[in-house]
């Protein structure tokens, strides 16, 4: 993405990459993943098949075909970054680059030297491992080894409950496998406000998914059949056996041997430390995405290498506001949301205002048997003010947006609810969440 930009605004860039164009989100996290829970979707809806007056015999499910249809999402969208970069004449270099100086890049194996009046690492993070458990890529895995996976385990235990645990957690569940979460937090998605939280482990509850929370992973050991994980809550010890072991616990920087240490560049705990302009100490190195550790998303690097590529350009672009960048969680029920919680927001010395609109009362939630969730809105109790948004439904991680261009643009509760939406469609619950902040849904 920054490549790109610096190609419309007519700099001279070079992006050079040892895999495939697209890093991790592409190729071995966000868009893979994606489509594989699609398909978990399209097999629960065959599964309730008979709440729509449908019925059949002998449903079966593939699952390599469903990692066969991720890699071809892959495939097409990898193809498509080349010609991005083709057209906006950046200059593809396959291979390992690693910083001499501040000005010039060594890329192996063919030894070719760059020199850049500008350099920007974007080099990424990989899957963190755990004291005691030893990935070996077979039976202890990470999510890059999951998406590859083409048998669906019949057990599998998942440390660690944020968004890549639960979603995977779903999509195992959704084709027949035992799922065991293990948090070491009190609540799954524990950075989420907590009520909504507490909805999503309802809903995996119902949906068969077993969670430990509070619980911290003390052993692994191998059986005659698969792994033996032993954990610990409350001082009590618990074993559980399972085929496979997905670790899920974050990820860490990817800055060893890239040069940054005879360049002079400073990290922090690990990562590249920037500023606001994405701007390392050293001038003319720049770093984005996952590789500085200031909130790793995908959406969030993008934006990242923008902003650096127009600051660069000498485009007095506003500073990122990652307190309201949004955040999404794909499994079933969705969840996402962005700004502050219910509780931080107490915290931060507001006086608040809370709207909460459940989608069991929306018509189109209704129409389409998918009533799980709701809405809740945070502001600001005298201005009305939007502080945050908090959502877990149906589709809720496309809806999220229309909350975060109205923040944007510092609108309020009011404004939310005055707007018309159509009838019947589920954003409709976010006028009413609005509305409900004051006491004045109408549905409920």
């Amino acid at each position: 993405v920054a490549a790109i930009r610096a190609g419309q605004l007519g700099l001279k860039a070079a992006v050079v990459e040892r895999d495939e164009l697209g890093g991790i989100c592409l190729n071995w996290g966000c868009i893979p993943s994606k489509a594989l829970l699609r398909n978990a979707e399209v097999l629960r809806l065959f599964n309730r098949a008979e709440e729509f007056g449908i019925s059949f015999d002998n449903l079966t499910a593939d699952y390599g075909k469903a990692i066969d249809r991720s890699r071809k999402v892959v495939s097409t969208l990898t193809s498509g970054v080349a010609g991005l970069l083709k057209k906006n004449n950046v200059q593809h270099i396959k291979g390992n680059a690693r910083l001499v100086d501040a000005n010039t890049l060594e890329v192996t194996p063919d030894g070719t030297t760059l020199t850049a009046d500008n350099i920007m690492i974007a080099t990424g993070a990989t899957a963190r491992s755990i004291p005691g458990v030893e990935i070996d890529g077979v039976q202890v895995i990470t999510s890059r080894e999951a998406l590859a996976l083409r048998d669906i385990p019949k057990s599998v235990f998942i440390i660690g409950g944020g968004a890549t645990g639960c979603e995977f957690a779903y999509l195992y569940n959704a084709y027949g496998s035992q799922v065991t979460i293990v948090e070491m937090l009190p609540h799954l998605l524990p950075n989420e406000d907590e009520e909504i939280s507490r909805q999503l482990e309802r809903a995996f509850t119902r949906q068969g998914i077993k969670f430990m929370t509070e619980t911290r992973v003390n052993e692994l050991g191998r059986n005659k059949t698969g792994l033996t994980v032993t954990t610990e809550q409350g001082g009590e010890l618990k074993s559980t056996d399972t085929e496979k072991v997905l670790v899920a616990v974050g990820v860490q920087p990817n800055t060893d041997d890239i040069g940054l240490e005879e360049a002079g560049v400073q990290l922090e705990r690990g990562f590249v430390k920037v500023d606001g302009s994405m701007a390392t100490n050293i001038p003319g190195i720049y770093a984005v995405g996952d590789v500085t550790g200031v909130m790793l998303l995908a959406h969030v690097a993008m934006a990242q290498g923008v902003l650096a590529v127009e600051r660069i350009a000498g485009i007095d672009t506003p500073e990122l506001r990652y307190g309201q960048m949004p955040k999404a969680t794909y499994c079933h029920p969705q969840v996402t949301s962005f700004g502050l919680t219910e509780k931080a927001a107490t915290e931060h010395g507001y006086s608040v205002k809370v709207g909460k609109f459940p989608f069991a009362a929306s018509g189109k939630a209704q129409a389409i048997g998918d009533t799980e969730g709701m809405v809740k809105v945070v502001a600001a109790k005298d201005s009305g003010e939007i502080l945050g948004v908090h959502m877990i439904g149906p589709e809720v991680t496309e809806m999220l947006g229309e909350m975060s261009l109205v923040q944007f643009l510092e609108g309020t509760v009011d404004e939310v609810g005055w707007l018309v939406h159509s009838h019947p469609t589920l954003s409709e619950v976010l006028k009413e969440a609005a509305l409900a902040a004051d006491g004045k849904a109408i549905h409920i």
